[in-house]
């Protein structure tokens, strides 16, 4: 219920705004190429919207392309990361270096070397989903109580099993927050690497709109790339609560997951059987000593 209340208030001070800002236009007398009113944008929208659709496509698949490659870049060097802490120690400043360096910047540079293809954007677009990805992974897979990586290391799991079922599953939920920031990105990205050189996509279209002074398409562009990336990060959303059917219980990952999994590895190998009679007889001795 009180979900429901929030968006509620978020709907109604949106529709609040925009009644607003359609009776300022409309009684100041603002121009359109200076402030277009609400309708007009809806206008506009109605007559290009198969043009926005078209360029719309080829943004996404840039954005999925990027955001694709980056989840995978990200996975394979968290997990090197962690199992190596010497290529975290000299890995993790590059990273931190990489975010100050603006995609404005590395764009211009990447359509000098790579075309007006969709090579530069898919590039652009993983240098700003991959280190959100990558950061947030590796910061999760450090926080993972180390008893149950010992349980499970101490009943025979080699450490690649330790991380199949115990470090990674644990560190889901800091991976899809991180997931959650760069499918936010990933439009951002796409339109900025269009922006810069490019002969199709909403970041080329914003630019031909822009420069014939339409700002009624160029609002109606924008809206489009804000729903987009809203779209992205509710896909991500959708993928967790598959991912992490328990966060609709909102119960702590770590605390059941995670030591249903070391359990249950240690009941079904055969290694975890050993284990657990070693325990007890070792119990059993010592009760006998008593």
């Amino acid at each position: 219920m009180k979900e429901w209340r929030g968006r509620a208030v978020l709907v109604g001070g949106a529709m609040g705004i925009l009644a607003v800002w359609e009776l300022s236009v409309k009684i100041f007398g603002i121009p359109l190429y200076v402030l277009p009113a609400p309708t007009d944008v809806a206008a506009a929208f109605g007559t290009e919207w198969e043009t926005l659709a078209g360029h719309g496509a080829v943004t996404t698949l840039e954005a999925l392309a990027g955001i694709g490659i980056s989840f995978i870049l990200a996975l394979a060097l968290g997990i090197l990361m962690d199992w190596f802490p010497a290529v975290k120690k000299g890995v993790y400043p590059l990273l931190v270096v990489t975010q100050t360096v603006p995609m404005l910047v590395l764009a211009p540079i990447f359509i000098i070397y790579m075309g007006f293809g969709i090579g530069p954007k898919i590039l652009t677009v993983v240098l700003m989903c991959f280190f959100p990805v990558a950061v947030s992974f590796s910061d999760g897979l450090g926080r993972v109580d180390g008893e149950y990586v010992h349980l499970v290391r101490s009943c025979g799991a080699g450490k690649w099993s330790a991380y199949r079922l115990v470090k990674i599953p644990a560190a889901l939920p800091s991976l899809l927050s991180g997931l959650k920031v760069a499918a936010t990105y990933s439009i951002s990205g796409a339109v900025v690497g269009e922006w810069i050189g490019a002969q199709e996509g909403l970041g080329y279209y914003l630019l031909r709109v822009k420069n014939g002074y339409m700002l009624d398409k160029v609002f109606a562009c924008v809206a489009v790339i804000i729903g987009l990336s809203l779209c992205m990060n509710g896909a991500v959303r959708l993928l967790g609560r598959l991912w992490l059917p328990y966060e609709r219980k909102h119960k702590p990952y770590n605390v059941i997951h995670t030591a249903d999994t070391a359990a249950g590895w240690t009941m079904r190998h055969p290694a975890g059987c050993k284990c657990i009679r070693r325990s007890q007889e070792t119990f059993i001795k010592e009760e006998n000593v008593l």
